[in-house]
């Protein structure tokens, strides 16, 4: 049987978390609090923007979708085409009719001006876009 070694006898004291003996340096573990509460906060602010661009992309289609729907059911008696302009009113009986006349060119309700991208998809313009 092999002679038993007492507990403050290492094999490798290099390895050991720990001081081994009596005139080792101290081993003190450093302090990470500071380092995890910024981390933390990095971490969270970078979710936290992540999300706020994802809802924001999220309503963006929402909205698309909703003026899409809103066109393709007004009434309109030509074939758009694409990348031109065209202009969403209502009529005095509440429906909504597509033109290519302008807001400023007669005076009807006027409701948004739109233009067909290559998807036939219909883009919401405004008036600095045109």
């Amino acid at each position: 049987m092999a002679k038993k070694k007492p507990d403050q006898v290492a094999d490798n004291p290099n390895i050991l978390p720990y001081a081994s003996n009596l005139g080792a340096p101290v081993i003190k573990p450093t302090d990470l609090t500071s380092f995890k509460q910024e981390k933390i906060l990095k971490t969270n602010t970078y979710f936290k923007s992540k999300y706020e661009e994802i809802k924001k992309e999220y309503q963006d289609l929402i909205d698309s979708y909703e003026w899409n729907k809103l066109i393709y059911n007004s009434k309109f008696s030509f074939k758009p085409e694409k990348g031109e302009i065209y202009h969403l009113y209502q009529r005095n009986d509440e429906k909504l009719f597509l033109s290519i006349i302008g807001p400023d060119e007669w005076n009807m309700v006027y409701i948004g001006s739109f233009r067909l991208d290559s998807n036939d998809k219909w883009e919401k313009i405004d008036s600095t876009t045109k």
